[in-house]
């Protein structure tokens, strides 16, 4: 199943984002069966499989899997006005989050765009947060210019990702529910997606093969980032970069919601920079585009690229995003589509010469059927 050529996987960051960091190379790539990403794949420096990716995937919805993600960037931010200056600046509650809980936020431009996606988690008088590598710096530059006088400090840390997913989760992580302090430094916490069973350890740099080890001895299988990518794709989770473009908003990429739902952006919070945007589309609009997930031509010996067209009769109806081979589901792609586009239109998927069939599935599309709290505000004004 490896393929060489990412092109054909159509993993690869689009012209319109940056490119990810070619100078890192876990330790980890020196365990026996680990493949490296090919070159445009967006996970570099860490393993792309490790010996079949499909059976990976199927573990990691059976059993249980190790995956190294140590080539996302983590950022510490400490001080006494930590939760409030942080809920000042994304999109997230942040406030209330109490010690032991994970939350993802958003940080937006004036127009409501997506420019920063991050994890974010509460532990022992820190908030620890974990990006994509190549945004991690424009992010940390970003906050360290909006300290003023707020009492905090932002720091990039030398702290490492290993994702654990599977069912048989507790074997390897004492709990569940909330973060918890590793031995020597660093913390597990869990999260709820892509699949039954989900905790990352964030542990430092230097203990990363030590932890690997441990799990690996706790009965997780080792597997690449394609069997997160694979599952990913088909929870509907985007990745910034990825399956979001210059343009996104968070309802395009389905990012709202609290902390408890998985979602990145609270509807009840107070101002921050692009709200307008957000609460304008919540109370009286709808998206313009969706994300869904798309069925591709499996017998096609071509795959379509991130950022490559969708089109529909010769017409450009949507950007396709991650493109992977599922376990499962066969080829398949996350895809920004045009609100209007039904399900059975028949779509293809790729650069002209190189298109591919394609089908939305349709248990992927979002529902609009509750009236927005604005749109039944007006209504009631003009008696209908």
């Amino acid at each position: 199943m490896a393929d060489p050529d990412a092109r054909e996987r159509g993993n690869a960051p689009d012209d319109t984002s940056t490119s990810t960091a070619a100078t890192y190379s876990s330790p980890l790539l020196a365990v026996p069966g680990a493949v490296p990403a090919p070159e445009e794949w967006p996970d570099q420096g860490v393993a792309w499989h490790c010996g079949d990716p499909l059976v990976e995937q199927r573990e990691a919805t059976a059993g249980l899997v190790v995956i190294d993600r140590s080539h996302r960037s983590v950022i510490s931010v400490t001080g006494a006005d930590r939760l409030t200056w942080l809920h000042s600046l994304t999109s997230q509650s942040f406030t209330d989050l109490p010690d032991g809980a994970t939350a993802e936020s958003l940080i937006l431009d004036i127009n409501g765009r997506i420019e920063h996606h991050f994890v974010a988690t509460h532990f022992d008088g820190t908030v620890w947060l974990d990006t994509e590598r190549e945004y991690a710096a424009a992010l940390l530059s970003y906050l360290q210019k909006m300290v003023f006088w707020s009492k905090v400090e932002v720091r990039e840390a030398d702290m490492a990702v290993l994702t654990l997913i599977g069912p048989a989760l507790a074997k390897a992580i004492p709990d569940t529910t909330k973060a918890v302090a590793l031995p020597d430094g660093g913390f597990t916490r869990p999260l709820g997606w892509p699949a039954e069973g989900r905790a990352d350890a964030v542990v430092p740099r230097p203990q990363l093969t030590r932890w690997w080890a441990e799990y690996t001895q706790a009965g997780a299988r080792p597997a690449g980032t394609w069997a997160l990518e694979a599952l990913r794709v088909t929870s509907l989770r985007p990745r910034v970069g990825v399956d979001t473009d210059e343009r996104t908003i968070p309802h395009e990429a389905r990012w709202i919601g609290t902390a408890e739902q998985h979602g990145a952006v609270h509807l009840e919070k107070g101002c921050y920079r692009g709200q307008e945007t957000v609460a304008r589309v919540h109370n009286l609009g709808k998206p313009p585009r969706h994300l869904v997930l798309l069925h591709l031509d499996g017998s096609d010996e071509h795959r379509p690229m991130t950022g490559d067209p969708v089109t529909a009769g010769g017409r450009t109806v949507g950007r396709v995003g991650t493109v992977i081979d599922h376990f499962e589901f066969g080829p398949v792609a996350l895809a920004l589509m045009k609100r209007t586009i039904k399900p059975e239109t028949e779509l293809t998927a790729g650069a002209p010469g190189r298109e591919v069939a394609a089908s939305i599935d349709p248990d992927s599309l979002p529902q609009y059927e509750e009236v927005q709290p604005g749109r039944a505000a007006v209504d009631r004004l003009r008696g209908r």
